[in-house]
């Protein structure tokens, strides 16, 4: 499947922001969550929008509750379109509770997927597993992408912790590094309980993290995504992406909504 195929106004309009990256790149990642299209719905998913996924993330343990035959169907209709697939990071995390990381490795292969979500949101790695499970998944032939932050509402990110894992984490092979939102965007990650993005922790974490694009920022709300994409530019990476919102993100990136053509405009 080839990349930045012709668009309907392509002859006629150019695109109002200017500094957006197309497939392939290395930033400006959407990863969007798919918590159970069917075969139907994701070639269509991928044939509008494509050109405007990285990453399709089968949510939470879902993949297990899915028939063999039609989750390597769906993992190969993503990967025919240029898009990799990962089973979230919860499956990850109950294989390493049960010590079958070994069999996961390898059904993960059979199955076709080509990431890895090392996460814990749920349980507590030592420092040693965690790195020892990313150089293990890359031993095995998979892009990792890893974790920071816990799904539980009581235990707050801090931008220190941050900072220091995500240099580890890439330190050690991982290709992007996720900052835990959740599906609802509410009381965890960079996120009060309203979802308003806390300006203060984003700020400490954009500041003392090396290379943004590092980063990304799972994002499951408009609002949040226009935030981000205002304070940080067009080339953010950004998680979570609902399958629906995947267009309206683009058109937000590329200053095709109000929210970001003023400024487009005022930068022109």
């Amino acid at each position: 499947m080839s990349f930045n195929q012709e668009h309907a106004w392509d002859l006629v309009l150019t695109l109002p922001e200017t500094r957006r990256n197309s497939k392939p790149r290395t930033n400006g990642k959407t990863m969007v969550i798919d918590k159970g299209l069917g075969i139907n719905e994701t070639r269509d998913l991928l044939e509008m929008a494509a050109d405007h996924i990285d990453f399709l993330k089968i949510a939470f343990g879902s993949s297990v509750l899915y028939p063999s035959r039609l989750m390597k169907e769906k993992i190969a209709i993503a990967k025919s379109f240029g898009v990799d697939v990962y089973p979230g990071g919860t499956l990850f995390e109950i294989a390493a509770y049960q010590k079958r990381m070994k069999e996961f490795f390898g059904r993960a292969k059979e199955l076709g997927f080509t990431y890895i979500e090392v996460s814990e949101g749920t349980i507590d790695l030592s420092k040693e597993m965690r790195k020892k499970y990313i150089r293990w998944a890359i031993e095995e032939g998979f892009g990792v992408v890893s974790e920071i932050g816990k799904k539980d509402t009581s235990i707050k990110l801090e931008s220190n912790q941050v900072i220091d894992q995500v240099a580890e984490d890439i330190s050690n092979g991982s290709y992007k590094v996720i900052i835990e939102g959740r599906d609802s965007g509410k009381g965890v990650g960079i996120y009060d309980e309203e979802g308003k993005v806390k300006g203060d922790l984003l700020d400490a974490i954009l500041e003392g993290v090396a290379n943004i694009d590092d980063l990304i920022i799972e994002a499951p709300q408009t609002s949040q995504q226009n935030h981000l994409l205002l304070k940080i530019g067009p080339n953010v990476n950004l998680g979570n992406v609902q399958p629906q919102d995947v267009l309206t993100l683009e058109s937000t990136r590329v200053g095709l909504r109000g929210d970001t053509l003023k400024r487009c405009l005022q930068n022109a």
